[in-house]
């Protein structure tokens, strides 16, 4: 399409409306996941999230082995801090192992050299 000047208020019209849009899209999204970033989820809801019982959740906290806030007789836990929790226990890989093996072997050849 060629652009003329008597085209020009149509187009700038065109492009504002369109800008609204993106604004209004931009901020929908940004309302929608900002506070689902740290939620606190009560017991029920973590045992949900890790798909797991309530009892073993409550075994879990006895045992401290999972992070939890405690206002009163209530428990809370931090979506955030789960998800943390959860990839802390990630295995390494085969691959991953060997990296670090060879880094260990070739740093303690490095030290007994000198």
């Amino acid at each position: 399409m060629e652009m003329t000047f008597e085209k020009l208020p149509h187009a700038v019209a065109e492009l504002s409306d369109k800008l609204d849009h993106l604004e209004r899209l931009i901020l929908s999204q940004s309302n929608t996941t900002q506070p689902d970033a740290d939620k606190l989820l009560t017991i029920k809801e973590t045992a949900e999230f890790l798909h797991l019982t309530v009892p073993t959740i409550y075994l879990m906290v006895q045992r401290a082995e999972i992070p939890v806030c405690k206002r009163g007789k209530r428990l809370y836990f931090s979506k955030l801090e789960i998800t943390s929790w959860i990839m802390a226990g990630r295995k390494k890989t085969t691959l991953e192992l060997e990296d670090k093996v060879n880094s260990f072997v070739h740093a303690s050849r490095k030290g007994r050299s000198k």
